[in-house]
């Protein structure tokens, strides 16, 4: 059955038929609850006549829609529909896989890419156990920003049916019990040799038809494609295999790689996916670096740029020499015109600044670095200066505190942000300058005109602009419907447009948009969505972030519009797309710099035990992408996690049966869980109506989130009162920048609840973030960084009364015991301190800190026993971004035009 344009299936209105085959008929419909378009895919009518069937498949889809990641196609719901399932899905625009090999084989440089992509899907899936059973061309889509999306991700098994072999097409349901032996699943010019003897099926399956849609990729033709579907199984068996057709540019790794995927003997085969992306970043590296496809023609370990070195040497014997004591940036561009890459150290002992602001800037002229640190770890940082034709970094007198610096455009100058101003300095050192107020900038750019484009906020703030001689500021842009901030500008040149990121209400970055607004005639247009910081380059390219890669994509300056789609140059650089920050910076002449590395707020991690004797061992050791902090139910026996991935939810894990459920599922970033005393509910902060602020819902997923506050300013829970009666919460973006609120609740689960006024607890010019109430509650333990480090105090609640300090080197994050009088807290070097203490009347006493347990720890929390504390342990293999570590490219200019050809200005 057909369904006619406006048929509704729940909130959702059928708009277009997709397609239709053995699992069931697509459509394009209209969410109409949140306004977004969605894909609907109507299962076969044969799922009507057993129940058993579609409660199975209600549970397989559960699980499918814990799968949350960039290249796997989302699954948003399950509706029941006329006795049978409608599975509503992520809507994939663009073009499949097989339409884009129609077109011929697929050039190197764009098809290691897309393997990359379909390699981690596949991987992410793996690790929980899912199984594609039907990858093919046809089931992978190519965005327009080149995004690969694998569609229909284990629906196959989550139908629990076999499938008849159909040649190339979708599978069509015939018996039950399909992933026993015997039965046989899959399509046939894919399907590994175990699915054609009909033996059982696991991930090494959907390894072998990689390796066959990697192989098709690469030559334009399918592996197997005989005339029928038994000649087609029976050359899966038997048929000889040969890799002949490769191009002789293809890799030797590669060809490798395709070989241990199409193993016939499923033990012998390629163990791990993973591996597979691995092999892929490396034979992606010496690509970029100019290696050789042959084995023996790939350069040594001597001659990897691990070292700085003069780069006329390199012109002159083409060998990198190490140990060479000083660079020669001044004659850094060969005369041929070469991509060159070095990696080299900072120059300086110093630890980067927050990933969530630019810490690394490339002078104009490409002869200086501006670097943001800190000496150690929660020191206050500071901008450093590196001039390329020396060895050291300097740091910049009067500039304490500062953040995403910027240039003029002749170099003289160094824009930055610190203390809440927008200031200057001479980029040769001297006194600092003060602009405009800046309580929590997102960026800013110098007009080659004699002006200056700044983010002064990071929530309901438009673009801002004001004299770079000094002089009031005023208003450059205006939020347009839909829109929240607008952050990380640029001028572009001579001064009559300014290119920015704007956000959208999910709070995803992956979901902004890139805007171009002329000051000529105050039009706004976008002119990319789904990306973000979006700059123009002298080559004439839009060069902006989306899913972790760089991308360039041919730009008239004069209209103002992009005039081609975007190619990839780069991945695996420094990026937190939370803020839309990214660690890299380009000079006019064509350098680039950037921090190696990957998606910081996503980086893997673990979480473990640490108890007090010392011991440690694994509490949850599934790696995820866990996000700030983590959280203890009252009782122990739960804990509130967030996890990233596209977008940010609420988790929470049950230690008892080591189970993961999630508890909410909304586009934009939910982040920051925290109990109610009872354990009935956790507060959290969430974007979802355009700007961080508190919410909470059940803790047994019974009904919908309650928004708690609505304020123009971003706001974090922090800590419940024991009475259940207040929440401690962060608020910044006032003038006296982060302070801490209080926000009262009245009410029962019965009658219901009742938020009241929030009224500011401690407020100030420095910034006081996170807090956590006493377990009697007549104490506030706190941060701040008053001194000019952050520090812990402690507080009477709800006073009067003075402070004490706690922590003596630098902490953060307090976290009191329940069942000891201990304060625990972070270090500056983020290990686990506790301090014991005594009251006595009104009177609270600290002992000296001693160490809990080394770090480095991402965060922590103390379990109610007082005995052990739970630690999230970044993988280091996932670090975002190595320390200590920069990447000089010069030419790069080269290669974008040479992959993105565009005319010149």
């Amino acid at each position: 059955m057909t369904l006619a344009p406006g048929t509704r299936i729940g909130p959702y209105e059928v708009t277009s038929q997709i397609g239709a085959g053995g699992m069931g008929e697509v459509y394009r419909a209209t969410d109409t609850t949140l306004d977004r378009e969605v894909a609907i895919k109507v299962l076969p009518a044969a799922f009507a006549q057993d129940a058993n069937r579609l409660a199975r498949f209600e549970r397989e889809a559960k699980t499918l829609a814990s799968v949350n990641h960039s290249n796997i196609a989302a699954i948003h719901g399950l509706e029941r529909w006329q006795g049978t399932c409608a599975l509503v899905m992520e809507l994939v625009e663009g073009v499949t896989l097989a339409d884009r090999i129609a077109l011929g084989p697929i050039p190197l440089d764009e098809a290691l890419p897309i393997a990359r992509q379909l390699a981690e899907a596949l991987e992410v899936a793996h690790e929980r156990g899912i199984v594609h059973r039907d990858f093919k061309p046809a089931n992978i889509k190519i965005r327009p920003d080149g995004t690969v999306k694998v569609l229909d991700f284990g629906l196959a098994k989550a139908m629990d049916s076999a499938v008849v072999l159909s040649g190339s097409e979708s599978p069509t349901i015939t018996t039950p019990a399909m992933t026993q032996a015997g039965v046989i699943l899959g399509t046939a010019a894919y399907m590994s040799p175990e699915q054609a003897r009909g033996g059982p099926v696991d991930r090494r399956a959907d390894i072998w038809a990689y390796g066959v849609v990697l192989y098709e990729m690469l030559v334009g033709r399918r592996l197997f494609d005989e005339p029928s579907v038994s000649e087609t199984a029976a050359a899966v068996l038997k048929g000889e295999l040969t890799l002949n057709a490769l191009s002789p540019g293809t890799p030797a790794s590669i060809g490798r790689l395709i070989a241990r995927c199409l193993t016939r003997d499923a033990r012998r085969r390629l163990r791990d996916i993973g591996e597979a992306r691995i092999t892929i970043d490396d034979a992606l590296a010496h690509r970029e670096d100019g290696s050789d496809a042959a084995e023996g023609q790939r350069l040594t370990q001597q001659t990897r740029w691990r070292l700085a070195i003069p780069i006329w040497i390199v012109a002159a014997i083409a060998v990198v020499v190490a140990a060479v004591a000083m660079w020669a940036p001044r004659r850094a561009a060969p005369a041929s015109g070469a991509v060159t890459r070095l990696t080299t150290d900072f120059g300086a002992d110093i630890t980067l600044a927050n990933p969530g602001a630019t810490n690394v800037v490339l002078s104009p002229d490409g002869q200086q670095l501006v670097l943001v640190g800190s000496p150690r770890p929660g020191d206050r940082p500071r901008l450093y200066v590196r001039s390329l034709d020396r060895l050291q970094a300097t740091p910049l007198a009067g500039t304490d505190g500062a953040r995403d610096p910027f240039f003029s455009p002749n170099g003289q100058w160094i824009g930055f942000f610190a203390d809440g101003k927008l200031k200057k300095i001479p980029s040769s050192g001297g006194a600092a300058i003060t602009l405009a107020d800046a309580p929590d900038d997102r960026g800013g750019s110098w007009a080659d005109n004699g002006w200056i484009a700044f983010s002064p906020r990071s929530g309901q703030f438009p673009l801002f602009r004001v004299p770079a001689d000094g002089g009031a500021a005023e208003p450059l842009t205006r939020l347009d419907a839909g829109e929240v901030t607008h952050r990380w500008p640029q001028v572009l040149p001579g001064g009559h447009a300014v290119i920015y990121t704007a956000s959208m209400a999910t709070g995803s970055y992956e979901d902004a948009n890139i805007v171009v607004r002329s000051l000529t005639d105050d039009h706004a247009r976008i002119v990319h969505r789904g990306g973000y910081h979006g700059q123009y380059l002298p080559t004439g390219h839009l060069i902006y972030v989306s899913q972790r890669r760089l991308f360039a994509a041919p730009f008239d300056l004069a209209r103002l519009e992009i005039t081609a789609q975007g190619t990839p140059v780069l991945s695996e650089f420094a990026t937190l797309p939370v803020t839309a920050t990214v660690q890299l910076t380009f000079s006019q002449n064509g350098s680039l710099v950037y921090v190696p590395g990957t998606n910081a707020a996503e980086s893997l991690a673990s979480i473990s035990w640490v108890r007090r004797d010392g011991r440690t061992q694994p509490l949850r050791p599934a790696p995820a992408a866990y996000r700030d902090a983590l959280r203890f139910s009252p009782d122990g026996e739960r804990l509130a996690v967030a996890i990233v991935n596209q977008q940010s939810d609420i988790w929470v894990y049950e230690l008892s049966r080591d189970f993961l459920s999630r508890l909410t599922a909304h586009p934009s970033l939910d982040v920051d869980p925290v109990w109610t005393p009872d354990g009935r509910r956790i507060a959290f902060r969430s974007a979802r109506n355009g700007v961080d602020n508190l919410y909470w819902q059940r803790s047994d997923d019974a009904g919908e989130p309650q928004r708690l506050t609505e304020s123009k300013f971003t706001q974090f829970p922090l800590s419940w009162h024991p009475s259940g009666k207040v929440l401690a919460f962060r608020e910044y973006g006032r003038e006296t920048g982060s302070d801490i609120w209080m926000l009262p609740i009245e009410g029962d689960e019965v009658s219901g609840w009742k938020p009241g006024k929030p009224t500011v607890f401690l407020a100030g010019p420095s910034d006081e973030t996170d807090a956590s109430f006493s377990p009697d509650g007549r104490w506030l333990a706190y941060q701040s960084d008053e001194s000019g480090q952050n520090q812990v105090y402690v507080r009477p609640f709800p006073g009067p009364g003075g402070r004490v300090q706690v922590s003596t080197a630098g902490g953060s994050s307090p976290r009191w015991s329940r069942s000891r009088k201990e304060l625990f807290y972070a270090s500056a070097d983020q290990e686990i301190m506790t301090a014991t203490y005594t009251v006595q009347g009104d009177t609270f006493r600290a002992d000296k800190p001693s160490l809990w347990a080394k770090g480095p720890f991402a965060s922590f929390d103390v379990h109610p026993d007082g005995e052990r504390i739970a630690v999230v342990r970044t993988e280091e293999s996932q670090s975002p971004a190595r320390p200590g570590r920069l990447v000089f490219v010069f030419n790069f200019f080269e290669e974008i035009r040479r992959l993105s050809p565009a005319a010149e200005r």
